[in-house]
């Protein structure tokens, strides 16, 4: 094993899918990816995901969970709460108890189910905010389960996310990135559960399999990116950048010679960890851990993607 060859600078965790996320000083890993990340997601009248993709207002909506959720002792409370706010509209809270009703044929991407419904004032909030008939709907692990696509990660779960439980980016990629643009852009643009430092830009491509804080992640895919890192977060506003300088340098033309080219541009590296279903005491990632690299690819076109 090397050294630590990195160490984790952020955590993120976006409860409400496409909205704003939340930056913690740890968070316990679970079955489906860190806790509370994307467990919730607004949905339209057909219970079909909204993300900022067709709804780039999502970007401004503000979501605020009590410190102490993120402890692995947490039990819920008659005052803990979801709070979500967003321009010109009055302060939501969602209680974090289960809601009692559930909805069917709730959908994110090719995946359908149930969920909790989250009531009739969360449906009218998103309501009047997007201007669209709209509700809020709750992921339950314990009826419902997301696969993970087992051409790369077989065996995995996720909540409400993309694709895969984690994403993990590095501040040197980032540095690389915003030293070509004209202007530079903040990590939200990329959305990342864990950012690193101390390493090389774009390390993350190359590696294979990692060590934090005893649990091991493993890279299933490197993240291709959408539209939304062009979308502005914090005025909402579409835009060019930095998908047009990506296509350049971290396009699959490029980093995938071998491959046939599909018009991608990848950056981060998504993960699942390996001991997601163990329900140990301490499967916690915190702020400053280490990361140590387990195993490693030889060059960027060996990645999965």
């Amino acid at each position: 094993m090397s050294d630590g060859a990195a160490k984790v600078k952020s955590i993120f965790i976006y409860p409400i899918k496409s909205c704003r996320g939340i930056s913690v000083t740890q968070a316990p890993v679970t079955s489906t990816g860190f806790k509370w990340d994307r467990q919730w997601m607004v949905v339209n009248s057909k219970g079909r995901m909204y993300t900022q993709r067709v709804e780039p207002k999502l970007a401004l909506v503000d979501v605020e969970l009590p410190t102490e959720v993120f402890l692995e002792s947490w039990e819920p409370s008659s005052n803990s709460y979801l709070v979500v706010r967003a321009p010109g509209m009055d302060v939501l809270k969602v209680h974090l108890d289960k809601p009692p009703h559930m909805v069917d044929n709730v959908s994110v991407w090719e995946w359908s189910g149930s969920a909790f419904d989250e009531g009739a004032a969360a449906a009218e909030w998103f309501s009047k905010y997007l201007g669209k008939t709209s509700r809020l709907v709750r992921f339950d692990p314990a009826s419902q389960v997301r696969s993970t696509d087992p051409e790369y990660a077989n065996g995995y779960r996720t909540m409400f996310s993309d694709l895969f439980p984690f994403l993990l980016i590095s501040q040197g990629s980032l540095d690389a990135l915003n030293q070509i643009l004209k202007e530079p852009v903040p990590i939200n643009r990329f959305r990342p559960n864990i950012l690193v430092e101390g390493c090389g830009p774009f390390s993350e491509d190359l590696w294979k399999e990692i060590k934090i804080n005893k649990l091991t992640f493993i890279s299933v895919r490197l993240c291709s990116r959408c539209k939304v890192p062009s979308i502005n977060q914090e005025t909402g506003t579409p835009g060019s950048e930095p998908g047009e300088t990506l296509k350049t340098f971290r396009s699959d033309r490029i980093l995938l010679p071998n491959k046939k080219p599909q018009g991608q541009v990848y950056f981060g590296q998504n993960l699942v960890c390996k001991e997601c279903f163990t329900e140990a005491k301490g499967q916690v990632v915190q702020v400053g851990d280490p990361v140590y690299v387990i195993q490693q690819l030889s060059s960027a076109t060996e990645a999965a993607a």
